[in-house]
């Protein structure tokens, strides 16, 4: 598994499009997330337990692949989205956490999980991510943090008071602002990734709240089923439009 071609990451290069697709993938996971507790009425605990082994069948398949795979990666993207909405949804309302005390700790998990990453790793760049003790440093990375944009974005739009819609300006303001850091400032290129890919899944979990929740709730009552099927169907055109490359691997 460690001899994998080294001029290539097992990740896609970060373009425009891998952002305008990881968004659309996180508001996927909440619709989705949400139609398989709420519409199918599986439970937020039944409904975790289904799409962990979704995730955890994905990421094997991952690790697996000698080379990038644009839609295995987006599929084990996705399942992240949505076991991270209902495993987030089960610990604020289930155990009884609170978005608040979720979201410390999925925080806490996420730091130590990079910190760990780095300290074996070297690096926590998405560039390194060519082997496999790397890809599942990654893929707890981002399991960690697609919770953490579950339980991030309903604390700012409930139990802040902001709503679906002052939520998604709040969320969609910092990732502008990374944006004008990332071309006026100096500031570390992966730390700001890692800023911005946990910052899109509140953005998206807000949006995906404002798709699908009752107008009387601020949403707009959309169909989860056909708003998740609306959602996927972008995300395989803009797949099949604009090629994917992987990222160049660091030496």
């Amino acid at each position: 598994m460690e001899k994998l071609n080294s001029a290539v990451a097992k990740v896609p290069e970060i373009t425009l499009v891998f952002w305008i697709i990881k968004i659309a993938a996180t508001t996927l996971g909440e619709t989705g997330g949400d139609a398989a507790s709420m519409s199918l009425n599986l439970g937020y605990l039944v409904s975790t337990i289904i799409f962990a082994v979704v995730f955890l069948i994905a990421v094997v398949a991952q690790v697996k692949a000698d080379r990038f795979n644009p839609v295995l990666y987006w599929v084990t993207i996705i399942a992240t989205t949505t076991v991270g909405t209902t495993l987030a949804d089960f610990a604020d309302r289930s155990l009884g956490i609170g978005y608040a005390g979720g979201s410390l700790l999925l925080i806490f998990l996420l730091l130590a999980s990079l910190l760990v990453w780095y300290r074996t790793m070297g690096s926590v760049a998405v560039t390194t991510v060519s082997s496999a003790k790397a890809e599942m440093f990654y893929w707890v990375t981002i399991m960690f943090s697609q919770t953490l944009g579950t339980a991030l974005g309903d604390w700012t739009a409930d139990t802040a008071g902001l709503g679906y819609s002052g939520a998604a300006l709040i969320f969609g303001g910092l990732l502008l602002a990374l944006v004008i850091a990332y071309y006026a400032t100096q500031i570390p290129r992966t730390l700001l990734f890692w800023a911005a890919f946990i910052l899109t899944r509140p953005l998206g979990a807000v949006v995906g709240d404002f798709l699908d929740k009752p107008i009387a709730n601020g949403g707009l009552a959309m169909s989860r089923y056909g708003a998740s099927i609306a959602l996927v169907l972008f995300i395989l055109v803009c797949g099949s439009i604009f090629r994917q490359r992987p990222a160049e691997a660091a030496h």
